[in-house]
Protein backbone atom coordinates (compact mmCIF):
# COMPACT_ATOMS: atom_id res chain seq x y z
CA UNK A 1 0.00 0.00 0.00
CA UNK A 2 1.42 3.32 -1.11
CA UNK A 3 1.96 6.10 1.38
CA UNK A 4 0.59 9.55 0.63
CA UNK A 5 3.09 12.18 -0.36
CA UNK A 6 4.35 14.60 2.26
CA UNK A 7 4.99 18.25 1.86
CA UNK A 8 8.66 19.08 1.42
CA UNK A 9 10.41 22.37 1.42
CA UNK A 10 8.87 24.88 -0.89
CA UNK A 11 5.76 22.83 -1.19
CA UNK A 12 7.46 20.07 -3.13
CA UNK A 13 6.05 16.70 -2.56
CA UNK A 14 8.63 14.50 -0.94
CA UNK A 15 8.11 10.81 -1.10
CA UNK A 16 10.14 7.92 0.06
CA UNK A 17 10.91 5.57 -2.78
CA UNK A 18 9.95 2.05 -1.91
CA UNK A 19 12.82 -0.32 -1.46
CA UNK A 20 12.93 -3.99 -1.91
CA UNK A 21 11.67 -4.41 1.62
CA UNK A 22 8.88 -1.97 1.07
CA UNK A 23 10.71 0.97 2.66
CA UNK A 24 11.62 4.07 0.75
CA UNK A 25 15.11 5.60 0.17
CA UNK A 26 15.46 8.79 2.15
CA UNK A 27 16.34 12.07 0.48
CA UNK A 28 14.39 11.47 -2.73
CA UNK A 29 11.08 12.70 -4.09
CA UNK A 30 8.25 10.52 -5.30
CA UNK A 31 9.69 10.59 -8.77
CA UNK A 32 13.08 9.40 -7.45
CA UNK A 33 14.90 12.69 -7.84
CA UNK A 34 17.14 13.97 -4.97
CA UNK A 35 15.28 15.99 -2.42
CA UNK A 36 16.45 19.59 -1.93
CA UNK A 37 19.06 19.89 0.91
CA UNK A 38 20.41 22.80 2.94
CA UNK A 39 23.09 23.55 0.26
CA UNK A 40 22.46 24.04 -3.49
CA UNK A 41 23.32 21.15 -5.83
CA UNK A 42 27.02 20.89 -6.79
CA UNK A 43 28.02 23.22 -3.84
CA UNK A 44 29.38 21.06 -0.97
CA UNK A 45 29.75 22.45 2.59
CA UNK A 46 32.84 24.68 3.06
CA UNK A 47 35.97 22.88 4.29
CA UNK A 48 37.00 23.41 7.91
CA UNK A 49 39.99 25.77 8.45
CA UNK A 50 43.38 24.74 9.85
CA UNK A 51 43.98 24.52 13.60
CA UNK A 52 46.10 27.68 13.41
CA UNK A 53 43.35 29.60 11.63
CA UNK A 54 40.74 28.38 14.11
CA UNK A 55 42.96 29.35 17.02
CA UNK A 56 43.49 32.76 15.51
CA UNK A 57 39.77 33.23 15.03
CA UNK A 58 39.05 32.18 18.59
CA UNK A 59 41.74 34.54 19.88
CA UNK A 60 40.30 37.37 17.83
CA UNK A 61 36.85 36.58 19.13
CA UNK A 62 38.13 36.37 22.71
CA UNK A 63 39.94 39.70 22.39
CA UNK A 64 36.65 41.39 21.68
CA UNK A 65 35.50 40.60 25.23
CA UNK A 66 36.88 42.11 28.40
CA UNK A 67 38.03 38.77 29.91
CA UNK A 68 39.83 37.98 26.66
CA UNK A 69 41.57 41.34 26.65
CA UNK A 70 42.65 40.86 30.25
CA UNK A 71 44.18 37.49 29.42
CA UNK A 72 46.15 39.01 26.55
CA UNK A 73 47.31 41.88 28.74
CA UNK A 74 48.43 39.48 31.48
CA UNK A 75 50.41 37.35 29.04
CA UNK A 76 52.14 40.38 27.50
CA UNK A 77 53.04 41.81 30.91
CA UNK A 78 54.46 38.49 32.09
CA UNK A 79 56.58 38.15 28.95
CA UNK A 80 57.89 41.71 29.26
CA UNK A 81 58.86 41.31 32.91
CA UNK A 82 60.50 37.91 32.38
CA UNK A 83 62.42 39.25 29.36
CA UNK A 84 63.59 42.23 31.43
CA UNK A 85 64.86 39.97 34.20
CA UNK A 86 66.52 37.50 31.83
CA UNK A 87 68.34 40.15 29.81
CA UNK A 88 69.40 41.95 32.99
CA UNK A 89 70.81 38.73 34.44
CA UNK A 90 72.65 37.97 31.19
CA UNK A 91 74.18 41.43 30.73
CA UNK A 92 75.14 41.77 34.38
CA UNK A 93 76.74 38.31 34.39
CA UNK A 94 78.72 39.29 31.30
CA UNK A 95 80.00 42.47 32.95
CA UNK A 96 80.73 40.65 36.21
CA UNK A 97 82.83 38.14 34.25
CA UNK A 98 84.78 40.97 32.62
CA UNK A 99 85.33 42.60 36.02
CA UNK A 100 86.59 39.27 37.36
CA UNK A 101 89.02 39.10 34.45
CA UNK A 102 90.31 42.59 35.25
CA UNK A 103 91.09 41.62 38.84
CA UNK A 104 92.20 38.00 38.49
CA UNK A 105 93.55 37.59 34.95
CA UNK A 106 94.21 40.64 32.78
CA UNK A 107 95.88 42.92 35.31
CA UNK A 108 98.07 40.18 36.82
CA UNK A 109 99.20 39.17 33.32
CA UNK A 110 99.93 42.79 32.47
CA UNK A 111 101.91 43.15 35.71
CA UNK A 112 103.80 39.93 34.93
CA UNK A 113 104.65 41.22 31.46
CA UNK A 114 105.98 44.43 33.02
CA UNK A 115 108.03 42.34 35.47
CA UNK A 116 109.50 40.33 32.58
CA UNK A 117 110.51 43.58 30.92
CA UNK A 118 111.99 44.95 34.15
CA UNK A 119 113.82 41.71 35.00
CA UNK A 120 115.48 41.60 31.59
CA UNK A 121 116.51 45.24 31.77
CA UNK A 122 117.81 44.77 35.32
CA UNK A 123 119.77 41.68 34.30
CA UNK A 124 121.44 43.66 31.52
CA UNK A 125 122.29 46.44 33.98
CA UNK A 126 123.71 43.96 36.51
CA UNK A 127 125.82 42.28 33.81
CA UNK A 128 127.35 45.62 32.81
CA UNK A 129 127.93 46.60 36.45
CA UNK A 130 129.64 43.28 37.17
CA UNK A 131 131.84 43.64 34.11
CA UNK A 132 132.99 47.09 35.25
CA UNK A 133 133.96 45.68 38.65
CA UNK A 134 136.72 43.66 37.01
CA UNK A 135 137.70 40.00 36.89
CA UNK A 136 136.17 39.27 40.27
CA UNK A 137 132.57 40.33 40.11
CA UNK A 138 130.88 41.15 43.44
CA UNK A 139 128.75 38.18 44.63
CA UNK A 140 125.77 40.51 45.14
CA UNK A 141 125.89 41.56 41.48
CA UNK A 142 126.13 37.97 40.28
CA UNK A 143 123.18 37.02 42.50
CA UNK A 144 121.13 39.93 41.19
CA UNK A 145 121.81 38.91 37.58
CA UNK A 146 120.94 35.25 38.23
CA UNK A 147 117.79 36.18 40.15
CA UNK A 148 116.64 38.43 37.30
CA UNK A 149 117.14 35.73 34.67
CA UNK A 150 115.38 33.15 36.85
CA UNK A 151 112.46 35.53 37.48
CA UNK A 152 112.07 36.33 33.78
CA UNK A 153 112.14 32.62 32.92
CA UNK A 154 109.55 31.79 35.57
CA UNK A 155 107.19 34.52 34.44
CA UNK A 156 107.56 33.48 30.81
CA UNK A 157 106.43 29.97 31.71
CA UNK A 158 103.47 31.39 33.64
CA UNK A 159 102.52 33.70 30.77
CA UNK A 160 102.76 30.87 28.24
CA UNK A 161 100.36 28.78 30.32
CA UNK A 162 97.74 31.56 30.16
CA UNK A 163 98.23 32.61 26.54
CA UNK A 164 97.38 31.04 23.20
CA UNK A 165 100.48 30.14 21.18
CA UNK A 166 98.97 31.65 18.02
CA UNK A 167 98.21 35.03 19.59
CA UNK A 168 100.49 38.05 19.44
CA UNK A 169 101.43 37.51 23.08
CA UNK A 170 102.23 33.86 22.39
CA UNK A 171 104.52 34.81 19.52
CA UNK A 172 106.42 37.29 21.71
CA UNK A 173 106.78 34.68 24.45
CA UNK A 174 108.22 32.25 21.90
CA UNK A 175 110.71 34.89 20.76
CA UNK A 176 111.80 35.58 24.33
CA UNK A 177 112.20 31.89 25.11
CA UNK A 178 114.34 31.49 22.01
CA UNK A 179 116.53 34.58 22.46
CA UNK A 180 117.08 34.51 26.22
CA UNK A 181 119.47 31.51 26.20
CA UNK A 182 121.46 33.18 23.43
CA UNK A 183 121.79 36.33 25.52
CA UNK A 184 122.91 34.48 28.65
CA UNK A 185 125.46 32.58 26.56
CA UNK A 186 126.98 35.85 25.35
CA UNK A 187 127.14 37.16 28.92
CA UNK A 188 129.00 34.05 30.06
CA UNK A 189 131.51 34.48 27.23
CA UNK A 190 131.98 38.11 28.21
CA UNK A 191 132.62 37.09 31.81
CA UNK A 192 135.07 34.36 30.86
CA UNK A 193 137.10 36.72 28.70
CA UNK A 194 136.94 39.45 31.33
CA UNK A 195 138.34 37.11 33.98
CA UNK A 196 141.29 36.43 31.72
CA UNK A 197 141.80 40.11 31.04
CA UNK A 198 141.00 39.75 27.35
CA UNK A 199 139.56 42.79 25.51
CA UNK A 200 137.22 40.45 23.66
CA UNK A 201 135.06 40.37 26.77
CA UNK A 202 133.94 43.94 26.16
CA UNK A 203 132.92 43.06 22.61
CA UNK A 204 130.83 40.12 23.84
CA UNK A 205 129.17 42.35 26.44
CA UNK A 206 128.32 45.00 23.85
CA UNK A 207 126.93 42.33 21.52
CA UNK A 208 124.85 40.90 24.39
CA UNK A 209 123.52 44.40 25.13
CA UNK A 210 122.64 44.81 21.45
CA UNK A 211 120.71 41.54 21.56
CA UNK A 212 118.90 42.75 24.66
CA UNK A 213 118.01 46.19 23.31
CA UNK A 214 117.10 45.16 19.75
CA UNK A 215 115.40 41.80 20.28
CA UNK A 216 114.60 40.82 23.87
CA UNK A 217 113.36 44.13 25.23
CA UNK A 218 111.28 44.98 22.12
CA UNK A 219 109.61 41.55 22.36
CA UNK A 220 108.99 42.08 26.08
CA UNK A 221 107.56 45.53 25.31
CA UNK A 222 105.17 44.07 22.71
CA UNK A 223 104.10 41.40 25.20
CA UNK A 224 103.48 44.07 27.84
CA UNK A 225 101.53 46.26 25.40
CA UNK A 226 99.39 43.34 24.23
CA UNK A 227 98.52 42.25 27.75
CA UNK A 228 97.78 45.85 28.74
CA UNK A 229 95.50 46.23 25.69
CA UNK A 230 93.65 43.09 26.72
CA UNK A 231 93.25 44.55 30.21
CA UNK A 232 91.74 47.73 28.76
CA UNK A 233 89.36 45.68 26.60
CA UNK A 234 88.17 43.90 29.75
CA UNK A 235 87.74 47.29 31.39
CA UNK A 236 85.56 48.45 28.48
CA UNK A 237 83.46 45.27 28.61
CA UNK A 238 82.97 45.55 32.38
CA UNK A 239 81.88 49.20 32.31
CA UNK A 240 79.70 49.18 29.15
CA UNK A 241 76.15 50.26 30.00
CA UNK A 242 73.49 47.48 29.65
CA UNK A 243 71.25 49.50 27.35
CA UNK A 244 69.10 46.54 26.25
CA UNK A 245 68.25 45.64 29.85
CA UNK A 246 67.54 49.27 30.70
CA UNK A 247 65.28 49.63 27.66
CA UNK A 248 63.32 46.50 28.54
CA UNK A 249 62.99 47.70 32.12
CA UNK A 250 61.49 50.99 31.03
CA UNK A 251 59.18 49.14 28.62
CA UNK A 252 58.02 46.69 31.30
CA UNK A 253 57.33 49.50 33.75
CA UNK A 254 55.46 51.40 31.06
CA UNK A 255 53.29 48.37 30.36
CA UNK A 256 52.54 47.82 34.05
CA UNK A 257 51.69 51.49 34.49
CA UNK A 258 49.34 51.45 31.50
CA UNK A 259 47.61 48.30 32.76
CA UNK A 260 46.97 49.88 36.17
CA UNK A 261 45.71 53.10 34.60
CA UNK A 262 43.36 51.07 32.40
CA UNK A 263 42.16 49.13 35.42
CA UNK A 264 41.52 52.36 37.32
CA UNK A 265 39.49 53.89 34.48
CA UNK A 266 37.29 50.80 34.17
CA UNK A 267 36.78 49.99 37.85
CA UNK A 268 37.60 53.22 39.73
CA UNK A 269 39.92 51.15 41.94
CA UNK A 270 43.14 52.98 42.63
CA UNK A 271 45.32 49.93 43.18
CA UNK A 272 45.52 46.39 41.90
CA UNK A 273 47.68 44.62 44.44
CA UNK A 274 49.15 42.17 41.96
CA UNK A 275 50.07 44.81 39.37
CA UNK A 276 51.37 47.08 42.11
CA UNK A 277 53.62 44.31 43.45
CA UNK A 278 54.92 43.61 39.95
CA UNK A 279 55.70 47.30 39.49
CA UNK A 280 57.56 47.50 42.81
CA UNK A 281 59.65 44.43 41.93
CA UNK A 282 60.46 45.80 38.47
CA UNK A 283 61.44 49.18 39.90
CA UNK A 284 63.69 47.40 42.40
CA UNK A 285 65.46 45.52 39.59
CA UNK A 286 65.85 48.67 37.50
CA UNK A 287 67.20 50.74 40.40
CA UNK A 288 69.53 47.92 41.46
CA UNK A 289 70.82 47.68 37.91
CA UNK A 290 71.44 51.43 37.58
CA UNK A 291 73.00 51.91 41.03
CA UNK A 292 75.03 48.70 40.92
CA UNK A 293 76.43 49.41 37.47
CA UNK A 294 77.18 53.02 38.40
CA UNK A 295 79.13 51.95 41.49
CA UNK A 296 80.92 49.24 39.54
CA UNK A 297 81.90 51.65 36.78
CA UNK A 298 83.10 54.18 39.35
CA UNK A 299 85.25 51.65 41.20
CA UNK A 300 86.70 50.15 38.05
CA UNK A 301 87.24 53.63 36.61
CA UNK A 302 89.20 54.67 39.69
CA UNK A 303 91.26 51.48 39.53
CA UNK A 304 92.05 52.25 35.91
CA UNK A 305 92.87 55.95 36.31
CA UNK A 306 94.60 55.99 39.67
CA UNK A 307 95.77 52.39 39.74
CA UNK A 308 96.53 50.86 36.37
CA UNK A 309 97.58 54.08 34.64
CA UNK A 310 99.91 54.89 37.53
CA UNK A 311 101.29 51.36 37.45
CA UNK A 312 101.96 51.64 33.73
CA UNK A 313 103.77 54.98 34.02
CA UNK A 314 105.80 53.81 37.03
CA UNK A 315 106.76 50.57 35.26
CA UNK A 316 107.89 52.57 32.25
CA UNK A 317 109.88 54.89 34.52
CA UNK A 318 111.59 52.00 36.26
CA UNK A 319 112.56 50.44 32.94
CA UNK A 320 113.85 53.79 31.68
CA UNK A 321 116.04 54.12 34.77
CA UNK A 322 117.38 50.59 34.30
CA UNK A 323 118.22 51.20 30.66
CA UNK A 324 119.84 54.54 31.49
CA UNK A 325 121.98 52.81 34.11
CA UNK A 326 123.00 50.07 31.66
CA UNK A 327 123.96 52.67 29.04
CA UNK A 328 125.91 54.61 31.67
CA UNK A 329 127.93 51.50 32.50
CA UNK A 330 128.47 50.64 28.85
CA UNK A 331 129.83 54.13 28.23
CA UNK A 332 132.81 53.13 30.39
CA UNK A 333 132.97 49.60 29.00
CA UNK A 334 133.07 50.66 25.35
CA UNK A 335 135.34 53.71 25.91
CA UNK A 336 133.96 55.40 22.82
CA UNK A 337 134.14 52.30 20.60
CA UNK A 338 130.51 52.62 19.52
CA UNK A 339 129.51 55.93 17.94
CA UNK A 340 126.35 57.55 16.68
CA UNK A 341 125.91 58.76 13.11
CA UNK A 342 126.87 62.24 14.31
CA UNK A 343 130.12 60.95 15.80
CA UNK A 344 129.17 61.02 19.50
CA UNK A 345 129.25 58.14 21.98
CA UNK A 346 126.20 55.96 21.35
CA UNK A 347 125.77 54.83 24.94
CA UNK A 348 126.10 58.38 26.29
CA UNK A 349 123.43 59.53 23.81
CA UNK A 350 121.15 56.66 24.87
CA UNK A 351 121.72 57.53 28.54
CA UNK A 352 120.75 61.15 27.92
CA UNK A 353 117.62 60.12 26.02
CA UNK A 354 116.66 57.61 28.71
CA UNK A 355 117.03 60.14 31.51
CA UNK A 356 114.86 62.63 29.62
CA UNK A 357 112.15 59.97 29.29
CA UNK A 358 112.52 59.12 32.97
CA UNK A 359 111.95 62.71 34.07
CA UNK A 360 108.81 63.01 31.90
CA UNK A 361 107.45 59.75 33.29
CA UNK A 362 108.06 60.82 36.88
CA UNK A 363 106.24 64.09 36.21
CA UNK A 364 103.27 62.14 34.84
CA UNK A 365 103.36 59.67 37.75
CA UNK A 366 103.24 62.59 40.20
CA UNK A 367 100.15 63.94 38.44
CA UNK A 368 98.37 60.57 38.60
CA UNK A 369 99.18 59.92 42.26
CA UNK A 370 96.10 60.93 44.26
CA UNK A 371 97.48 60.75 47.80
CA UNK A 372 100.66 61.22 49.79
CA UNK A 373 101.35 57.48 49.78
CA UNK A 374 101.78 57.64 46.02
CA UNK A 375 103.27 61.10 45.67
CA UNK A 376 106.00 60.65 48.31
CA UNK A 377 107.99 57.86 46.61
CA UNK A 378 107.66 59.56 43.22
CA UNK A 379 109.09 62.79 44.64
CA UNK A 380 111.98 60.87 46.21
CA UNK A 381 112.72 59.26 42.85
CA UNK A 382 112.64 62.66 41.11
CA UNK A 383 115.04 64.14 43.68
CA UNK A 384 117.42 61.20 43.28
CA UNK A 385 117.33 61.59 39.49
CA UNK A 386 118.57 65.17 39.82
CA UNK A 387 121.49 64.01 41.99
CA UNK A 388 122.20 61.17 39.59
CA UNK A 389 122.43 63.52 36.62
CA UNK A 390 124.83 65.81 38.48
CA UNK A 391 127.04 62.90 39.51
CA UNK A 392 127.00 61.49 35.99
CA UNK A 393 128.11 64.79 34.54
CA UNK A 394 131.01 64.86 37.00
CA UNK A 395 131.99 61.27 36.16
CA UNK A 396 131.92 61.98 32.42
CA UNK A 397 134.14 65.03 32.88
CA UNK A 398 136.62 62.93 34.85
CA UNK A 399 136.66 60.22 32.18
CA UNK A 400 137.06 62.77 29.40
CA UNK A 401 140.14 64.08 31.24
CA UNK A 402 141.66 60.61 30.95
CA UNK A 403 141.25 59.49 34.58
CA UNK A 404 139.35 56.25 33.95
CA UNK A 405 139.85 54.79 37.43
CA UNK A 406 138.49 57.90 39.16
CA UNK A 407 135.53 57.97 36.76
CA UNK A 408 134.88 54.29 37.48
CA UNK A 409 134.68 54.99 41.22
CA UNK A 410 132.21 57.78 40.58
CA UNK A 411 130.01 55.33 38.66
CA UNK A 412 130.23 52.08 40.71
CA UNK A 413 131.89 53.28 43.94
CA UNK A 414 130.47 52.68 47.39
CA UNK A 415 129.99 56.37 48.22
CA UNK A 416 128.72 59.38 46.26
CA UNK A 417 128.45 57.37 43.04
CA UNK A 418 125.84 57.33 40.31
CA UNK A 419 125.19 53.70 41.23
CA UNK A 420 123.94 54.73 44.66
CA UNK A 421 121.65 57.35 43.15
CA UNK A 422 120.31 54.76 40.73
CA UNK A 423 119.58 52.39 43.63
CA UNK A 424 117.64 55.15 45.42
CA UNK A 425 115.63 55.82 42.27
CA UNK A 426 114.87 52.13 41.82
CA UNK A 427 113.86 51.63 45.45
CA UNK A 428 111.58 54.67 45.39
CA UNK A 429 109.90 53.46 42.21
CA UNK A 430 109.48 49.99 43.71
CA UNK A 431 107.73 51.54 46.72
CA UNK A 432 105.48 53.62 44.46
CA UNK A 433 104.57 50.53 42.41
CA UNK A 434 103.69 48.58 45.55
CA UNK A 435 101.46 51.40 46.78
CA UNK A 436 99.66 51.85 43.45
CA UNK A 437 99.16 48.09 43.10
CA UNK A 438 97.37 48.10 46.44
CA UNK A 439 95.29 51.09 45.33
CA UNK A 440 94.35 49.27 42.13
CA UNK A 441 93.33 46.10 43.93
CA UNK A 442 91.12 47.90 46.46
CA UNK A 443 89.32 50.01 43.83
CA UNK A 444 88.87 47.11 41.41
CA UNK A 445 87.54 44.83 44.17
CA UNK A 446 85.03 47.51 45.19
CA UNK A 447 83.88 47.87 41.59
CA UNK A 448 83.53 44.14 41.08
CA UNK A 449 81.70 43.75 44.40
CA UNK A 450 79.01 46.22 43.33
CA UNK A 451 77.77 43.67 40.78
CA UNK A 452 77.69 40.73 43.19
CA UNK A 453 74.26 39.11 43.47
CA UNK A 454 72.67 41.40 40.90
CA UNK A 455 72.24 38.75 38.19
CA UNK A 456 70.54 36.24 40.49
CA UNK A 457 68.54 38.93 42.25
CA UNK A 458 67.25 40.30 38.97
CA UNK A 459 66.13 36.86 37.81
CA UNK A 460 64.32 36.09 41.08
CA UNK A 461 62.59 39.47 41.25
CA UNK A 462 61.53 39.18 37.61
CA UNK A 463 59.86 35.83 38.27
CA UNK A 464 58.10 37.28 41.31
CA UNK A 465 57.00 40.31 39.29
CA UNK A 466 55.61 38.12 36.52
CA UNK A 467 53.71 36.01 39.04
CA UNK A 468 52.32 39.10 40.74
CA UNK A 469 51.18 40.54 37.40
CA UNK A 470 49.36 37.32 36.51
CA UNK A 471 47.82 37.20 39.99
CA UNK A 472 46.56 40.76 39.63
CA UNK A 473 45.02 40.02 36.24
CA UNK A 474 43.54 36.79 37.59
CA UNK A 475 41.84 38.70 40.43
CA UNK A 476 40.25 40.97 37.88
CA UNK A 477 39.13 38.01 35.75
CA UNK A 478 37.44 36.40 38.76
CA UNK A 479 34.98 39.29 38.80
CA UNK A 480 33.47 38.01 35.52
CA UNK A 481 32.65 34.54 36.81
Amino acid sequence: MAHPPMGGPGGTAVAVTPTASGASAPGTTASGTPAPGPYPPHHPPPARGSAWAEGRDRLRAAATTEPGRLRVIGAVLAVLVIAFGAVTAWQVADRKSAADDVVTRSQPLSADAASIYRSLADADTAAASGFLAGAQEPPSVIKQYNDDIAEASRLLVKAAANTSGTSTSGQQIATLNQRLPQYTGLIERARANNRQGLPLGGAYLRYANEQMTTQLLPAAKKLYDEETDRLYRDYDDATAWPYVALGLGVLALGGLGWAQLRNYRRTNRVFNHGLLGASVASVAVLLWLVVGHTLASSGLGDSRTYGQESLKVLSDARISSLQARANENLTLVSRGAVSTAAGGDKYEADYTSGMADLEKQLTRAGQLADDDGGKGPVQKAADSVKVWKTQHKDARATDDQGDYDAALKKVIGESNSTGQSFVKVDQALASALEWEQREFTEAAEDGRGALSGLAIGAAVLAVLAAGAALLGIGRRLSEFR
